[in-house]
């Protein structure tokens, strides 16, 4: 009778041992492993359907355009050649591809990562060739002023993150989203601009120069 105790007790001394051993392999196999970016949702891109986060070609065409169909047979043809991207089109789609980049304060590029303004500047710089400034707050004092109720595709959304100064910006895509590098151990990635944390530091919006001017050659255009 003593033996079998003794041999019950062995047994479950080791099958405590082997029980530790297994969680503490498992905890060293998930601590050695990268952060990963979370996997962003994606949803329907219909119209009637709930605001998507990935944005339809077709969608995005639409949209950059500043009308769901071309208002002529002209503006048809125009929109269905190969060749021909619109310019808030050109930018969105180059911003697209950078998502899930991570965030580095002070950083530039790909390699490095991005902070806020970087990430725009970058996205300006290599879809447009315009330049904007280093930081949001002067990028902020450039361009034109933009209700948010005429946000279009391509325009500078801003945020205050830290006290009264402007210290965050994003680039507006559509139905109330926008993307941008948010904060330290994050990635690139789209929000919606109703979301509770950034409604409540919502500064403003800029048209950047380069659609600005093209409003006006068009304004212009019509005129003559």
């Amino acid at each position: 009778m003593q033996r079998m105790a003794s041999k019950r007790m062995a047994a479950g001394l080791v099958f405590h041992a082997s029980a530790f051993l297994l969680l503490a392999c498992t905890s060293a196999s998930l601590s050695a492993r990268p952060l990963l970016p979370p996997e962003l949702p994606t949803l329907d891109t219909t119209e009637s359907a709930p605001l998507t986060l990935t944005l339809s070609a077709d969608r995005l065409d639409a949209v950059a355009a500043g009308s769901v169909a071309p208002a002529s047979p002209a503006e048809s043809a125009k929109a269905a050649s190969a060749d021909t991207l619109h310019p808030r089109r050109a930018l969105a789609d180059f911003a697209m591809k950078l998502r899930n980049i991570a965030y580095r304060r002070g950083g530039r590029e790909i390699a490095t990562g991005f902070d806020c303004s970087g990430f725009v500047r970058y996205v300006f710089t290599h879809a447009l060739g315009q330049q904007l400034a280093s930081n949001s707050a002067s990028q902020y004092n450039e361009g034109q002023h933009v209700d948010r109720d005429d946000l279009k595709m391509g325009d500078l959304v801003f945020f205050r993150t830290h006290g009264k100064r402007i210290s965050h910006v994003g680039i507006y895509l559509d139905n109330g989203l926008f993307i941008h590098s948010p904060s330290t151990g994050k990635r690139v990635r789209i929000d919606h601009m109703t979301e509770s944390y950034w409604s409540k530091r919502f500064v403003g919006a800029k048209r950047p120069d380069a659609f600005a001017l093209d409003a006006t050659q068009k304004s212009a255009g019509s005129a003559g």
